[in-house]
């Protein structure tokens, strides 16, 4: 990274210590810039949440090339929030550690495992687990919900799957088989709140050592706070279960 924009983001992250700080690395023609954005989370000091209409303002600058954000009085090693996001961001994050200023780059790989992966909401949680099977055994491809942490507990707020099955693609059933998404409630909620993978007999997935032994059935998952797994779906699982939902996919290569 050049000089002049390695300057600039640190004299950024000193002025928003001991905040966060947050920007974008654009590319104008042949040039670089550092475009330095608020940061609009409610813990400033722990996160950063880019502001969306410095994003904007950003790219009629120029292309947006890279993410920036520092890390105060902690190192520059990103958080598994860090990894998660610069996966789904597609782009290069660039991380100060501040005022010890070391930058640090990650980039993205590309592809996630789907096993052991740490939880991080909204990015690396269930419903990513499922959507990153489906893509990679099917082919398919769902939109990002929009999803708050905690949703699940509120009388008053919506019940996220059972709101968007259909809308996804999916009905209901009543008994599973391999691909079928097992929604649960897990805990003291109101909402059905956990989903999983039912993988029946066959725990194996795509490039991936699973580990798992004994007859099954299986349900491949990512418990909040723990790393995706595959476990054998039954017992207490099974008495969580609240939905079992089939991809209209599914349904016509039963068909064909």
């Amino acid at each position: 990274m050049r000089k002049h924009i390695i300057a600039a983001i640190q004299a950024h992250a000193a002025a928003e210590y001991p905040k966060e700080c947050c920007g974008l690395l654009l590319a104008i023609g042949r040039k670089q810039k550092y475009f330095p954005c608020r940061n609009i989370s409610t813990e400033p000091s722990e996160e950063f949440r880019l502001d969306p209409e410095d994003y904007a303002a950003a790219e009629d600058l120029g292309e947006v090339i890279g993410i920036v954000h520092s890390h105060p009085d902690a190192t520059s090693r990103p958080s598994p929030h860090d990894l998660a996001m610069c996966e789904a961001t597609a782009l290069p994050w660039h991380i100060l550690s501040w005022p010890e200023g070391d930058l640090r780059t990650i980039t993205p790989t590309g592809h996630t495992p789907l096993l052991n992966r740490p939880f991080v909401h909204c990015a690396w949680d269930c419903w990513q687990v499922c959507a990153d099977w489906y893509q990679r055994e099917w082919g398919l491809a769902f939109d990002t919900f929009q999803r708050a942490d905690g949703w699940w507990e509120g009388a008053d707020n919506t019940s996220l799957y059972e709101a968007n099955y259909e809308e996804a693609g999916f009905v209901r059933v009543d008994s599973p088989q391999r691909g079928d998404m097992i929604v649960m409630q897990v805990g003291r909620t109101v909402h059905p709140n956990h989903a999983g993978i039912y993988l029946g007999t066959d725990p194996a997935l795509p490039e991936e050592e699973s580990g798992t032994f004994g007859p099954g059935p299986f349900l491949l998952h990512h418990l909040y706070g723990r790393p995706s797994e595959i476990i054998v779906y039954g017992g207490p699982w099974h008495d969580r279960t609240r939905l079992i939902l089939r991809h209209k996919d599914a349904r016509c290569r039963a068909e064909s």
